[in-house]
């Protein structure tokens, strides 16, 4: 089978096709045959910056379907189509190959009406997404329809991959959201998504704005730069509003002690990858049920357009990814 590995840690350059035998599934495990591949930020800064031991196969997220079931695994689950996440955490065998084989519980049931670029689009975005919906004090633990129903959502970045699935998460748990933009084109994006209400914070007082929208202030800040927007969330947080972030670039973040304090406002970070695992399979669960009810979708009219590469241009989807294209990123690994 055709797969991309890298051995070193290092640009774009190091990733190579090659060929590989189909693997095995062990037990718990099943083995998907993979259509779509998505790429996410910490797929290029893993391959960047981390040495692998032997090779490593990249990217978290994906698509496809499920062609064998190791020991433990009922037989049924095979032909299933499937969505794939966390497929190369603290494992070799990312989703950027023709099979890969993984633990079932990470190959989750992707409805008919979804598609494979669907599928591919969200797993890490929709899960940070919900986690970052979910720590409010109060809860809830898990999202669902009217779930967060009364409450004001502020989601900065609104048109990037986690942006965009925080706004049609929360949009689908009943939530009245704003979403904060650099410019026009990404105030569509973020319309499109389902943001109830977009603020470009180049063209006008932000916070105002925000305030004018909702006088009581926002319950829940998604955040995704929160060392430039510190002051700009405390300043349209409600009384013990929680500032969700997960910002991944080695920002230090300067937080208003006593603005924080009186408010008993509360800065949550998010990582996915360390998230409790009960944490995830709430996320898990909360995303199928969105995906059944038709409550997340991608492309342009949902607000996130697509970028595709074949398998051999992997190098140049994570180039993109790093470039800051907006949209998501897919790689086409099988028809």
């Amino acid at each position: 089978m055709k797969a991309i590995v890298y051995t070193s840690s290092g640009s774009p350059d190091v990733l190579t096709l090659t060929e590989r035998p189909v693997p095995q599934p062990g037990p718990g495990e099943v083995r998907v045959k993979v259509r779509v591949s998505g790429v996410n930020p910490t797929d290029w800064k893993s391959r960047q910056n981390n040495d692998p031991d032997g090779e490593q196969v990249p990217n978290q997220d994906g698509s496809g379907v499920i062609d064998a079931a190791g020991p433990g695994v009922p037989e049924s689950r095979v032909g299933e189509r499937v969505w794939l996440w966390e497929a190369a955490y603290r494992r070799a065998e990312g989703t950027a190959q023709e099979y890969v084989t993984l633990p079932s519980r990470q190959a989750v049931t992707l409805p008919e009406g979804a598609s494979f670029d669907l599928g591919a689009s969200i797993g890490i975005p929709a899960i940070t997404a919900h986690r970052a919906l979910t720590v409010a004090d109060g809860g809830p633990r898990r999202l669902g329809p009217g779930a967060l129903a009364g409450r004001t959502v502020l989601v900065a970045g609104g048109a990037g991959a986690v942006g965009n699935a925080a706004v049609q998460l929360a949009r689908w748990a009943g939530a009245t959201v704003i979403g904060t933009v650099s410019g026009p084109e990404k105030a569509a994006l973020a319309k499109a998504a389902g943001a109830h209400h977009v603020v470009n914070y180049r063209e006008r007082d932000a916070a105002a704005e925000i305030r004018r929208i909702a006088p009581d202030g926002v319950h829940i800040v998604v955040e995704v730069a929160p060392a430039a927007n510190a002051e700009l969330d405390l300043a349209v947080a409600a009384p013990d509003a929680v500032v969700a972030f997960y910002a991944n670039d080695g920002e230090t973040v300067a937080v208003p002690v006593r603005l924080s304090m009186v408010d008993n406002i509360r800065w949550q970070g998010i990582l996915v990858y360390t998230m409790p695992a009960g944490a995830k399979d709430d996320a898990v669960a909360a995303v199928e049920a969105a995906l059944v009810d038709g409550a997340i979708r991608v492309g342009d009219e949902a607000g996130l357009p697509l970028h595709r590469f074949p398998l051999a241009r992997t190098g140049a989807a994570h180039a993109a990814v790093a470039g800051g294209a907006v949209g998501k990123v897919l790689i086409d690994v099988t028809a």
